[in-house]
């Protein structure tokens, strides 16, 4: 039987009907597609399923294993291509470049595990439906016959968030790059207004901005080149008194600025310096009774400048250890715990500084951020 990539041969009636017996008769097997409770199926050496678990089968949308049994993966899942041939799944033309397909293929060609990503088009009842999978194929031996553990991972929602970050990144990146230059051809003009340089000021700050949003979205490889400037502590606390006069979570309470030397200034990234300073408040703020106060001050020495701030209330033992963890959060729903994560990241790893705290019932808590002075 012709084919354009995985070899057509099918087991017969009675070879697959003793395979489906051995393999789920097997203590081990049997174990573990009970235990196992991600998307398994358990495929003999002609890519026929001998063996599912239940949670292939709520995939599949059906209740009797018997209906997949003998299937190969991609006519299980009615994969629009997997009937273009007569040999079916990882016959046509289109699955040379499957990933499920090529996870297969080659794990039992090299006898060791395989992994890869596989973008699949089902027809549910004339509905087309995109999905991406996450496919790992690992050969294993069952009294002496070659099998391969299929493990599917939907991951269709990361890659759809992950491909719409990336557009809207790209999007809004040069829609800013627009608004900045133009912003700067009006600074350049004689006369120009207070009004024109605060334009300018604020598209720039939206441009670091969405630089920073996009490196919290790349974990570990994120990539950002500080800005480094000299400024003036006193902008640094006007910008903070901006930006908290109508904050939600400052509204009925207190934020008290501290006095502080003038003229001291200090080399940094402010957008960066501004994300961490803001997220030790908006922190400090969340954790504080209504009419409460939060204290914000600056100490000074030769190496560095600390900013300092400060809440009644004292974080528990067992948060407190967990407190800089990405993704911890004591808050419900998606999206939390980040804030914290942000301070270590931006504030060591990009600003060179240290990220601190201590916390009480007698003293609350108070969150330090030391920035290095002499920066070159």
């Amino acid at each position: 039987m012709h084919t354009y990539f995985a070899p057509a041969e099918r087991a017969d009636k009675d070879e697959l009907t003793a395979k489906i017996e051995l393999v789920n008769t097997d203590p081990v097997m049997s174990g573990l597609l009970k235990s196992i409770s991600g998307v398994l199926a358990i495929l003999d050496e002609h890519r026929q399923i001998v063996a599912l678990n239940d949670s292939f089968l709520k995939m599949l949308g059906i209740d009797d294993p018997a209906q997949a049994l003998g299937l190969r993966p991609g006519e299980a899942l009615q994969c629009i291509h997997a009937h273009k041939e007569p040999g079916g799944c990882g016959t046509t033309k289109f699955c040379s470049s499957c990933g499920a397909a090529m996870a297969i293929v080659a794990s039992l060609g090299r006898d060791k595990p395989v992994e890869r990503l596989c973008a699949l088009t089902t027809d549910i009842d004339g509905r087309t439906v995109d999905m991406a999978l996450q496919v790992r194929s690992q050969p294993i031996t069952i009294n002496g016959m070659k099998f391969l553990l299929l493990f599917l991972q939907d991951i269709t929602i990361q890659q759809q968030r992950a491909a719409l970050a990336r557009t809207f990144f790209h999007d809004i990146n040069n829609m800013l790059s627009g608004l900045v230059g133009a912003s700067e051809l009006l600074s350049i003009k004689e006369n120009q207004s207070s009004l024109v340089k605060r334009i300018l000021t604020s598209s720039l700050r939206l441009k670091k901005e969405v630089e920073i949003q996009r490196c919290l979205l790349q974990d570990e490889s994120c990539v950002y080149r500080p800005a480094w400037k000299k400024i003036d502590t006193v902008l640094i606390i006007e910008e903070l008194e901006s930006f908290f006069i109508n904050h939600p979570a400052a509204r009925n309470k207190e934020i008290q600025f501290q006095a502080f030397r003038p003229g001291l200034s200090i080399k940094t990234d402010l957008s960066l310096l501004l994300r961490v300073l803001c997220n030790m408040i908006t922190n400090a703020l969340e954790a504080t009774e209504e009419n409460g106060r939060v204290k914000v001050w600056l100490e000074e020495s030769d190496e560095f400048i600390s900013f300092w701030v400060w809440n009644r209330q004292p974080i528990p033992r067992e948060i407190a250890r967990r407190i800089f963890q990405r993704n911890f959060s004591t808050k419900d729903g998606d999206g939390r715990g980040i804030g914290t994560f942000s301070m270590k990241l931006f504030g060591e790893q990009f600003l060179g500084g240290k990220v601190s705290f201590s916390t009480s019932r007698e003293e609350g808590t108070v969150f330090r951020f030391s920035c290095p002075v002499g920066r070159k």
